[in-house]
């Protein structure tokens, strides 16, 4: 069953009743990570292993996001600003207790061609929703580890060729 969510803005990220920020510095640099992040939406499940179809929507205002296990995301880009933020907003889901949820990815240069990656997860929902997500913070930040690793081996490789 898909179930509509609260249309929150960017500014959600600072507010929501429940807020995981993860951070993590690469090589790459962020206009390469972003083209990764916001251009190159299909290639998301060959580097975040939770991700596994991803494909723009609405004519690239939208992406449409299937997880393993089988949850479904119906988003909406929120930001878009080149080599510094990409940030979508979940409108419409199939996971249980969820009212709002906005991601947001910032990147920072970090030395002479590195990028801070910093990712927030920022969610309301029921009690029971907000709790396992603030329980899920240890493996969500695995798993954001992992995947900005897989991320910036993908683009070295890239860039070698």
């Amino acid at each position: 069953m898909v179930r509509r969510l609260r249309p929150v803005e960017l500014d959600f990220t600072e507010t929501a009743p429940v807020r995981l920020v993860f951070a993590r510095r690469v090589t790459s640099s962020p206009e390469a990570v972003y083209r990764a992040l916001a251009e190159d939406v299909e290639g998301w499940p060959r580097w975040f292993s939770a991700v596994s179809s991803a494909h723009p929507s609405d004519g690239g205002s939208g992406r449409l996001i299937r997880l393993r296990g089988g949850t479904r995301f119906e988003e909406t880009i929120l930001a878009a600003e080149p080599h510094e933020v990409y940030a979508y907003r979940v409108d419409a889901t199939n996971a249980p207790g969820v009212r709002a949820l906005v991601e947001e990815w910032r990147l920072t240069p970090d030395g002479a061609s590195g990028t801070r990656v910093r990712w927030t997860v920022a969610a309301d929902g029921t009690a029971a929703f907000r709790l396992v997500t603030r329980l899920s913070r240890a493996g969500l930040g695995r798993a954001f580890r992992d995947a900005v690793r897989k991320l910036d081996r993908r683009i070295g490789s890239t860039h070698a060729r």
